[in-house]
């Protein structure tokens, strides 16, 4: 063991040790040169560290705001997503609220980390949920096994060097890392062997391991004997001739664990058991296996082979249900699914445009449920029914794929029918007849949640505008939130051309509600472009708008959707409007202007 006050190692003994490792890794073809810099003197027994001031954090989120965008993307599981996203949201606005008054008063009154245990089986949603999360709220996030790691290293990996990852995740940003989320999947996999004698270090020594960064410690980035960290601190060295000892501090990172728990309900079964006597003696109290979960204590957590201690530093728990093939089919239908819009960027790399029918979806879910993978098993049935198609319609005139129910439970005798021409129309029609349905489908979703919707993507969702989403979605691969987005693009364009308009006419032209709406359905369901609006406008209106304009001093003007449909009327109307005593004016240089 080295002495903690050991020299901090010369540049060229970094050098030479680099070197070294990179001669017998790479044979003496690459070589390491280092600049010479005269470094800062150090005290000796100070440290510097990297980030001294940490960044604030910048959250205001509530409770209900992060379970309603959950909603959109998570079918079931709604304990688990209130418990997530009550005690995320309190941890950080914790943060928030510690910094606002003094850290010195926030830990006086006790900080206790909601770091977070999730139960319950395979392919529910457990990764995807934090992941959502994490990118959401906007902070760094990482995900490791616990499988991978032990307590010192030389079994996997460092558990320390999740905290490492974290940093790279916030591009090397310290204090950004600080309020980041670890997430460690598997972490039943290191509860101890019931049944061992002696020391477990890939399991026991894992939960030791977790234990100061789960509450609070430091981790240093440097990394000893490891020669990317070397090189590392050696390149900040030369850009900045300072040594500094980089320091990661755990206290305001969120750990979330997860697990299958295998085995955990027959714990608690037996503990919870009303029925104490005879060997046969049942315990029926729950339908559902699954249920009994929601029973766990920290007793059965420590019987199941966690120590008490590591057990602590997760106060909060969730459980996870089990999903069903209703549940299956609802995640296939949800206009968020990554797996559908997986599938249909996978056809449409190839210029094929796939739609599926409500009754595919539902034997694509009756088949997945068999697999017994949860939403996992949806996977292998969309990849198994496609595969024939995907392999063989890329070599055909085919545009049009529609996945119906015989598509999906006789995958032959349809890739057969579709590949014969004189049934071409046919199967057209089925697929025009699938994105109807697809788009009411879309409307009737954001319609059901456009309160949310319009406060989340900054877009008033009129009825209009809910079509324009719907549309946008149905003719592009993408999600809700991303075809909001871009009609809300849509939105800004139109403005920055009546900014346009005004810069090259000096004429103040305003597009009204209606307009706009006419506009952007003809920029999302036609091939005109920005340029060509603004073109249309500049002929349409600018010649007679700056006659007007020079005739009474008039410079704002506000177009409807009937305006621009119908220019004449349009100025007719407003000649009537503005000209008290029309007979006075020269009728025929008017209308040869505003023509």
């Amino acid at each position: 063991m080295k002495e903690t006050n050991e020299k901090i190692p010369d540049p060229k003994e970094i050098e030479k040790e680099i070197g070294e490792f990179l001669n017998k890794k790479f044979g003496g073809t690459i070589k390491v040169i280092a600049p010479k810099l005269q470094p800062d003197k150090i005290t000796p027994g100070k440290e510097t560290k990297a980030e001294d001031k940490k960044k604030q954090i910048n959250f205001d989120m509530k409770p209900e705001e992060l379970v309603a965008y959950l909603d959109q993307y998570i079918v079931k599981q709604d304990k688990a997503k209130s418990v997530l996203a009550t005690k995320i949201c309190t941890h950080f606005n914790r943060i928030k609220y510690s910094e606002r008054i003094g850290q010195d008063k926030f830990e006086a009154a006790g900080n206790i980390k909601s770091n977070i245990l999730l139960v319950g089986p395979t392919g529910v949603g457990k990764t995807y949920m934090v992941k959502l999360i994490a990118k959401r709220i906007g902070v760094p996030f990482v995900k490791g096994d616990a499988t991978k790691f032990s307590e010192t290293g030389y079994v996997g990996g460092d558990v320390e060097d999740l905290v490492r990852d974290l940093v790279r995740e916030a591009d090397d940003d310290i204090s950004l890392a600080q309020y980041g989320i670890i997430y460690i999947d598997e972490i039943d996999k290191i509860a101890s062997s019931r049944n061992l004698i002696g020391a477990d270090v890939s399991r026991t020594g894992v939960q030791r391991a977790l234990l100061k960064p789960m509450e609070e410690t430091d981790v240093e980035m440097k990394v000893p004997h490891d020669p990317v960290s070397m090189m590392q601190e050696m390149e900040r060295y030369h850009k900045t001739g300072k040594r500094e000892k980089r320091v990661v501090n755990t206290a305001n990172i969120l750990f979330i664990v997860s697990g299958a728990f295998n085995g955990l309900n027959e714990i608690i079964a037996k503990r919870t058991s009303d029925q104490t006597i005879g060997f046969g003696a049942k315990n029926d109290k729950y339908k559902n296996p699954s249920e009994i979960l929601f029973q766990m204590t920290t007793e059965d957590l420590i019987t199941f082979g966690f120590e008490s201690e590591f057990v602590g530093r997760l106060p909060v728990r969730s459980i996870f249900e089990e999903l069903n093939e209703d549940d299956l089919y609802e995640i296939l239908k949800s206009p968020n699914n990554p797996l559908i819009l997986g599938k249909k960027l996978d056809f449409a790399s190839y210029g094929i445009n796939i739609k599926f029918d409500n009754m595919a979806l539902y034997h694509l879910a009756k088949f997945a449920f068999k697999e017994n993978t949860g939403a996992r098993g949806l996977v292998s049935a969309i990849e198994k029914a496609l595969l024939p198609f995907e392999c063989k319609l890329p070599s055909t005139d085919i545009k049009n794929f529609p996945v119906t129910e015989m598509v999906i439970k006789n995958s032959e005798d349809s890739l057969s029918d579709l590949l014969d021409e004189s049934n071409r129309k046919k199967w057209d029609d089925m697929h025009l007849s699938i994105a109807e349905d697809e788009k009411h489908y879309i409307k009737k979703y954001i319609e059901a949640n456009w309160k949310a919707l319009s406060i989340k993507y900054k877009l008033t969702l009129s009825q209009c505008r809910i079509d324009h989403v719907a549309s946008y979605y149905c003719k592009h691969v993408t999600n809700i939130g991303n075809a909001i987005d871009r009609v809300r693009d849509y939105y800004d364009d139109i403005k920055k051309i009546e900014l346009s308009f005004f810069k090259k006419h000096d004429v103040n032209l305003i597009l009204e509600e209606d307009a706009i709406d006419y506009v952007m359905a003809l920029l999302i369901n036609t091939p005109v472009s920005n340029e060509d609006i603004e073109n249309r406008l500049t002929e349409d209106f600018s010649d007679g708008l700056k006659f007007i304009r020079e005739k009474i001093g008039k410079n704002r003007f506000f177009l409807s959707k009937e305006a621009l449909s119908d220019p004449d009327m349009f100025f007719t109307s407003l000649f009537q409007r503005e000209f008290s005593q029309p007979e006075t004016l020269n009728n025929k240089d008017l209308v040869e202007k505003i023509q």
